[in-house]
């Protein structure tokens, strides 16, 4: 197995390790079904991309900054990925119960040991670009290659199985909601080509109060945005 793989990576072209745009999720109202996809359970957190280039790690943001400072300990737990290789994941704030917090995320409210880093697609790998290969490919490769000690980094599973079902259950747990991506799709780096999908249990948005107009009931207007 491992001489075929190493095969395979030694046909791909070779590019050196660097941000790479993250490929965008399209949202839907309706979930396909058919065998052709796979879901995940949709995590609210930050996506992040861990680059490991020959200067050391760098953990970007979706906007291309660095979350280096903020998430030190994760960049440390990244420490045993080889040189050339870039992952893209979400960091993640678990509460008491194991569910994603974004609240604790956002105000940095969250203890170190509850803060976790989940990767879900591997883009490069000792410097060959696996951006090419079939996302079920990718994946393969991903849990066979990335081998890292750390508790706080977590490789994200995925299942195949009747998005009715798996929905029920993300209800149930109430969690945000699920991602769906097509078995042979590409990576198509900054892309929202429909290939990855997500869906929200919870379609509640949130909302900045600017300013208000009081009134005899209180307020008559907002300012939000």
């Amino acid at each position: 197995m491992q001489k075929e793989i190493r095969a395979r990576l030694d046909s791909l072209p070779k590019t050196e390790a660097s941000f790479v745009e993250p490929m965008e999720c399209l949202s839907v109202s309706r979930l396909p079904e058919g065998p052709t996809w796979i879901w995940e359970i949709k995590l609210d957190g930050y996506r992040a991309l861990a680059v490991k280039s020959r200067t050391g790690l760098t953990l970007f943001s979706r906007g291309k900054k660095t979350f280096n400072r903020q998430f030190a300990h994760i960049v440390d737990a990244l420490a045993d990925l080889p040189e050339g290789t870039v992952v893209d994941g979400e960091l993640v704030a678990l509460d008491d119960s194991g569910r994603p917090d974004l609240n604790l995320l956002q105000n940095f409210r969250a203890e170190a040991s509850r803060i976790h880093y989940y990767i879900f697609d591997l883009l490069r790998w000792k410097d060959r670009d696996l951006t090419g290969l079939s996302l079920i490919e990718r994946r393969g490769l991903l849990k066979s290659l990335v081998v890292i000690r750390d508790k706080r980094i977590r490789i994200s599973d995925h299942v195949e199985a009747t998005p009715g079902a798996l929905l029920s259950a993300v209800q149930e747990q109430g969690l945000e909601g699920i991602v769906g991506k097509q078995k042979d799709s590409h990576y198509q780096p900054g892309k929202r080509s429909g290939a990855w999908i997500k869906y929200r249990v919870n379609r509640g948005q949130e909302f900045v109060i600017g300013g208000y107009f009081p009134g005899p009931h209180g307020f008559d207007s907002l300012i939000v945005g």
